[in-house]
């Protein structure tokens, strides 16, 4: 994020000027970025002595992708088809805000989307009426933190961008102001 003479970053600058928005505090902006990874089913197919290092090698692999040490997720309630017992691990979370989030943006737009298989642009209809962005990662080794000599398995990515706006189409344009790759339809 560059800043500009009066403190407000170019995307700002500029969206403020797209939208039309007079008050820069008015201006849409990113509140956070939550990084889901679910490991339900990776448990559910694994036999019960290797619970632990699965979930050791998803917290290594989620830290490294974000740079920060992820939360669990606990099963609300026992569900016998999916081996899911109530209390135990089925995800991992990460909520980045700031700094933090700038630099994942950053890094997501620039590096990890251009590495994407057969990627061709996010459809609008990810954005939600409210403006949130849902994004699904298939392989987590799109990261080039992450070398697949050192995981057993692949895993899937859930990546959720909040704005301050709930208006969807300021929310698409905020989007497009950094960068992501949002076909028009």
């Amino acid at each position: 994020m560059v800043i500009s003479e009066k403190g407000y970053s170019k995307i700002s600058l500029r969206l403020a000027k797209e939208l039309g928005i007079k008050n820069p505090h008015a201006v849409p902006y990113l509140v956070k970025v939550v990084v889901n990874m679910g490991i339900g089913k990776v448990l559910s197919s694994s036999d019960g002595q290797h619970h632990d290092s699965i979930l050791a090698e998803v917290t290594k692999c989620l830290t490294l992708i974000t740079g920060q040490k992820p939360e669990s997720r606990l099963a609300k309630q026992s569900i016998a088809g999916f081996k899911v017992r109530e209390g135990g691990v089925v995800g991992l979370r990460v909520t980045l805000r700031k700094q933090r989030m700038e630099d994942f943006v950053e890094r997501l737009v620039k590096m990890i989307f251009p590495r994407l298989r057969d990627f061709r642009g996010f459809p609008l209809r990810l954005v939600d009426p409210h403006g949130i962005l849902n994004i699904g990662i298939k392989e987590h080794l799109v990261f080039p933190e992450l070398f697949q000599e050192e995981f057993r398995k692949i895993y899937g990515v859930e990546i959720t961008l909040v704005p301050s706006t709930r208006s969807r189409e300021q929310a698409i344009a905020l989007y497009r102001a950094h960068g992501f790759p949002l076909k028009n339809e």
